[in-house]
C-alpha cells in the first residue's frame, strides 16, 4: 500500500484520479493509447516527416493547457515559418507563445533547458535531430523541476528506446489523419498503435473518401 500510494506501482485499472498526471490530447483514440493523454512533465519524443500534420496532433491540447496555466509555450528552432493565423484559429494566445531561433544546435538545446526548468512555461517545441543522452537527461530534469513538458521533434527513424524518455511515438501519414505507434511508455508495453482522424477538426486536409472504387467500363454491342 505504501508503494501504491507513491504511485510507485502501476495497475491496469487505472483510477480516474490518475487523469490528473496527465493532459486530454483532443483525440479520444490518442488518450485511450497514452492512457489518459500527454503526461504532466518530462520529455517525450515525436519521430515523424515534416508537414504531415504532428504540430496539429498537440494543438487541442496546448489551447487547452494555455487556457489552464496562463504560462508560455516555447517553440524551438522549428524547419519552416510558423503562420500565426492557424496558431490563433486554433485558440493558441499568440502573446503567450515564445519563438526561438538559435544559431546552432547547442544554443536550440540550452534554450530548451532554459524555458523548461524557469517555470514560465508549461511546454517546449524543439525540433532538434541530434539527441545524446546527457542533454536528454538533463532536458528531463528541467522538465520536472518546471513542472513542464518537453516536445521533442525528429525525423529520424532510428529507435532510441534506451534513452531516458517519458514517451517515444513514431508518427505516420494516413489519409484521414495520423497514425501513432507507441516505441516507449513508462509502466506501458511497446507496439501499440492508433490511427488519430483529423477529418472532423480540419475537415479540409484530409483526403476524402471514394463513394465507390468501382469503375465501370463501356460495353460494346457485338456486331
Amino acid at each position: 500500500m505504501h508503494l501504491k500510494n507513491r504511485r510507485l506501482i502501476w495497475q491496469g485499472h487505472q483510477s480516474s484520479d490518475d487523469q490528473k498526471h496527465h493532459w486530454h490530447s483532443g483525440f479520444e483514440p490518442l488518450d485511450e493509447l497514452l492512457h489518459g493523454g500527454w503526461p504532466n512533465d518530462g520529455v517525450v519524443l515525436l519521430q515523424s516527416d515534416c508537414g504531415i500534420g504532428e504540430l496539429r496532433l498537440l494543438l487541442p491540447a496546448l489551447q487547452q493547457r494555455q487556457q489552464q496555466q496562463q504560462r508560455l509555450l516555447a517553440l524551438i528552432a522549428p524547419p519552416y515559418q510558423l503562420n500565426g493565423e492557424p496558431l490563433a484559429a486554433c485558440g493558441l494566445d499568440l502573446s503567450q507563445i515564445l519563438l526561438i531561433q538559435p544559431a546552432t544546435s547547442q544554443q536550440a538545446l540550452w534554450s530548451a533547458e532554459q524555458c523548461l526548468k524557469s517555470g514560465c512555461c508549461y511546454a517546449a517545441l524543439l525540433w532538434h535531430d541530434a539527441l545524446e543522452i546527457p542533454q536528454l537527461k538533463r532536458l528531463q530534469l528541467a522538465a520536472q523541476q518546471g513542472q513542464a513538458v518537453q516536445f521533442i521533434l525528429r525525423q529520424s527513424s532510428a529507435l532510441l528506446n534506451a534513452l531516458p524518455l517519458q514517451l517515444s511515438l513514431q508518427l505516420q501519414a494516413q489519409p484521414q489523419g495520423i497514425g501513432v505507434t507507441v516505441h516507449k511508455q513508462r509502466g506501458q508495453r511497446s507496439g501499440r498503435q492508433t490511427m488519430v482522424n483529423m477529418q472532423r477538426h480540419w475537415p479540409q486536409l484530409c483526403m476524402p473518401q471514394p463513394a465507390n472504387n468501382v469503375v465501370r467500363l463501356h460495353q460494346q454491342k457485338a456486331g
